[in-house]
């Protein structure tokens, strides 16, 4: 039987219920969490990700619905009688308190012996790279490490589940990098259950083992990062998860090849299982830059246009435009071995067939 640590059942929260302003923040939200996996509830600013969180943790209360801990209901619990802890966005740290003496605030107040504190704090300490600034004070710390400090201070008190509220968005993005690697290996060795809550698509696909992409309040989407980019559910998640072209298309018919479809004067087949499209349907083509190959004019599936590059070094990104006047964004990666594409100049693309995608137009 599957260990579920987590789950959110049929969870709605309104802010300001009856009111002018009622606001529907989380709209029908279930998610189970199995245990010591790590999952990230990645989406847009209101799109009720930090609600589910502070719902969890027992800092909001749902309008309806229940949460289970280890298949407790625990609605009617007090935050810290739910075995969770949390990293904020802030860090949360006491400023009049050392380094040791914030990790181990939580120790103290379970009435924890003194020696047993000393010894795992140094533990935790050391477990981030922070050893030997335990009597340093908090304000002298750099933004990294004063995360950190949060990170020892929500984990040494072995909660059930760890919750982290956007904690890196404070740092820049050297120190993001090398942090969230931190804090992904480390929940790894402790096996701790945790939710992360980002909007950052590049820290929700590094750190998780399954990502919720969450909008409107509602669960758009629960994969793993492959699953999420490669195959994702609608418009939204394709548009919001990394780069995205969406060309209209008619379909033409279906085979065991897979849909075959005409976009503009092209046609080509879609190898997509378990598309559900119909001759004369009108869906979209999803299409990535990086799954484009540009071609010699009069080769490949399409012809476009160059009508702006933009050069980073490692890659060059154009900005084409098709015949039919749709817009289309390439990504070429070493530029240096082919040189750059002057403006106005024809070229042909392929599209690579696997990584091709029909989604249903929203409204």
């Amino acid at each position: 039987m599957t260990d579920i640590v987590v789950r959110f059942e049929d969870i709605v929260k309104i802010f300001g219920e009856g009111s002018r302003r009622e606001v529907r923040a989380v709209d029908r939200f279930s998610l189970s969490v199995e245990g010591g996996q790590l999952i990230t509830l990645l989406g847009p600013s209101g799109c009720g990700k930090t609600t589910s969180l502070r719902i969890l943790a027992g800092f909001e209360n749902a309008t309806s619905g229940n949460v289970y801990i280890d298949e407790r209901c625990v609605n009617d619990i007090p935050p810290q009688s739910r075995d969770t802890a949390m990293v904020f966005q802030s860090y949360g740290l006491f400023p009049h308190m050392t380094v040791f003496e914030n990790v181990a605030y939580g120790l103290k107040v379970k009435h924890t012996p003194k020696a047993q504190i000393r010894t795992r704090v140094a533990e935790v300490l050391g477990l981030v790279g922070l050893g030997g600034l335990e009597k340093r004070s908090v304000g002298q710390l750099s933004g990294g490490q004063q995360q950190r400090v949060a990170l020892c201070r929500a984990i040494i008190t072995e909660p059930k589940v760890l919750l982290f509220d956007e904690p890196l968005s404070n740092l820049d993005a050297k120190l993001r990098k090398g942090t969230r690697e931190q804090i992904r290996q480390l929940q790894q060795e402790l096996g701790i259950t945790s939710l992360y809550v980002t909007h950052d698509q590049a820290e929700a696909m590094s750190i998780s083992d399954q990502i919720a992409v969450m909008n409107d309040g509602r669960l758009q989407q629960l994969g793993t990062a492959e699953q999420i980019y490669a195959r994702p559910a609608n418009r939204f998640v394709a548009g919001f998860i990394g780069d995205a072209n969406f060309l209209p298309v008619r379909v033409l018919g279906v085979d065991g090849a897979g849909t075959r479809v005409a976009c503009g004067a092209a046609e080509m087949t879609v190898e997509q299982p378990g598309a559900r499209f119909a001759p004369g349907d009108e869906p979209l083509l999803l299409v990535r830059p990086e799954a484009v190959d540009l071609v010699a004019d009069g080769q490949g599936d399409l012809t476009a246009e160059v009508l702006f590059s933009h050069y980073t070094g490692s890659v060059v990104l154009y900005a084409l435009s098709l015949p039919t006047g749709e817009r289309l964004e390439v990504q070429v990666a070493n530029p240096q071995e082919r040189g750059l594409l002057a403006l106005h100049t024809s070229v042909g693309l392929r599209l690579h067939r696997r990584s091709l995608r029909l989604l249903e137009k929203e409204d």
